[in-house]
């Protein structure tokens, strides 16, 4: 090969290696990461937030389909389900100071998940979206696998619902501390629950930077208005 860079063909083959894409989207997300530490993880900052639109360039430059950067980076998808399910150990850890608030956590989870619905499909009907918009953009506080279940149950766009919620999580946990400082709230355990609530995985891994006992009733508050949502909206199926 000739000096001067790299041919197409090179390139090409560097591309189709099987872990190419497994190791750039770790090594983009770790770089952004670092510049979100070094800003004193400044909402603007947020890893996500660059990492994604990087990503997608890269691919469009490459020409790679997004079902081969699936296949390649199968192992973090895997490893999802690990990670959430470990989010019970802090739960667990905290389980005394959860039982002493189990009422103040289930009415806080009931106005949580109504507002969530409420807001979202409201201000949407008032534009006129169509139902499959509607049914979208209804289970955006959940994680991403049961708002996918949830639209395509009550006739929405599962693909849809998947990147709203990931918009949601994004803009919810770069908002989230500078709104609540705003308002003074002070307790770990409300602040981090509400953004469990409001923002699912993203709002947790956002609390656990704050601090840990905020991090266990994020953990809390995402899975317990997963489940909720889920209720609330499968009776709304039901009905309709």
């Amino acid at each position: 090969m000739s000096g001067g860079g790299a041919s197409p063909d090179g390139l090409s083959a560097l591309v189709a290696t099987p872990l190419f894409w497994l190791a750039l989207t770790v090594g983009v997300f770790e770089a952004f990461d670092i510049l979100s530490r070094k800003s004193g993880r400044h909402p603007l900052c947020h890893p996500v937030l660059w990492t994604t639109p990087v990503l997608i360039g890269l691919l469009w430059a490459t020409g790679t389909d997004y079902a081969a950067y699936k296949a390649d980076t199968f192992l973090l998808s895997f490893l999802l389900g690990p990670s959430v399910v470990g989010l019970a150990v802090p739960i667990w850890a905290q389980r005394e100071r959860i039982t002493r608030l189990a009422v103040p956590i289930a009415l806080s989870l009931t106005a949580g998940a109504i507002t969530s619905i409420a807001c979202a499909v409201g201000i949407l009907s008032l534009f006129g979206a169509p139902r499959a918009i509607l049914a979208s953009i209804a289970p955006r506080a959940t994680t991403t696998p049961v708002a996918m279940a949830i639209a395509d149950q009550l006739g929405g766009i599962p693909a849809l619902a998947a990147v709203i919620v990931l918009f949601a999580g994004c803009v919810g946990s770069m908002s989230a501390t500078p709104l609540l400082n705003a308002f003074r709230f002070d307790d770990y355990r409300s602040r981090g629950f509400a953004l469990g609530v409001s923002a699912h995985g993203f709002g947790a891994a956002r609390a656990f930077q704050v601090n840990d006992t905020a991090g266990a009733f994020a953990s809390l508050g995402m899975a317990l208005n997963a489940v909720m949502t889920a209720l609330l909206l499968s009776l709304v199926a039901i009905a309709l």
